[in-house]
């Protein structure tokens, strides 16, 4: 964790005048805005629907200086970790007891995250800083994240709008060969140079 000192504020009283008549900007907090998590209508997810969004306005507010904001992201990014591990750990058991998937095995079906201990996984060993957080959801964690939030209805229409985008950014450009007709050139008929 990062050593915090207090700020220094000891000035000269003589170069009191000069400082308080300058406007320079200073970065020595961070002021954080929570949102509700809401469904999103606004990103395309790369499988499934109900993409996540958030409230259209702040339920809270929190400010840290800059040295109690890096200790929170550390304390945050350290329980992601663990959680992800966990979920290592808990696919790799559902291998081994299906042997790599080629097995059917009642037991792997029934295991969940509480059969995974902390003791099973290492988070001390390794760097928080070097793992990549921003990492995909799978639809079902995505739905399960907007339930817990207080979403009761999820909008199945995301659904069918989203797979409509997925299949529409399949096809791209037109199907012309070596030359381009553009009568019959899709990019040439929607005014764009032949792809």
């Amino acid at each position: 964790a990062p050593l915090c000192l207090p700020p220094t504020t000891a000035t000269s009283i003589l170069k009191r005048q000069k400082q308080l008549r300058r406007k320079n900007v200073r970065f020595d907090q961070v002021t954080v805005y929570y949102f509700a998590r809401r469904q999103g209508f606004t990103s395309v997810p790369s499988q499934g629907g109900s993409s996540l969004g958030m409230a259209q306005r702040h339920n809270s507010v929190r400010r840290y200086t800059l040295c109690e904001f890096a200790q929170e992201q550390e304390v945050n990014h350290r329980e992601i970790l663990r959680e992800h591990l966990k979920e290592e750990k808990l696919h790799a058991k559902k291998m081994k007891l299906t042997k790599n998937g080629t097995v059917e095995s009642e037991e792997a079906e029934g295991l969940t995250l509480e059969d995974v201990s902390d003791d099973d996984i290492d988070v001390e060993n390794v760097e928080v800083d070097d793992y990549f957080f921003l990492q995909p959801l799978p639809t079902k964690r995505r739905r399960a994240l907007l339930r817990a939030s207080g979403v009761h209805r999820i909008d199945a229409e995301e659904k069918q709008e989203l797979r409509a985008i997925r299949l529409s950014r399949e096809e791209c450009g037109c199907d012309c060969r070596l030359y381009c007709d553009p009568e019959a050139c899709a990019c040439s008929q929607a005014g764009i140079k032949c792809q």
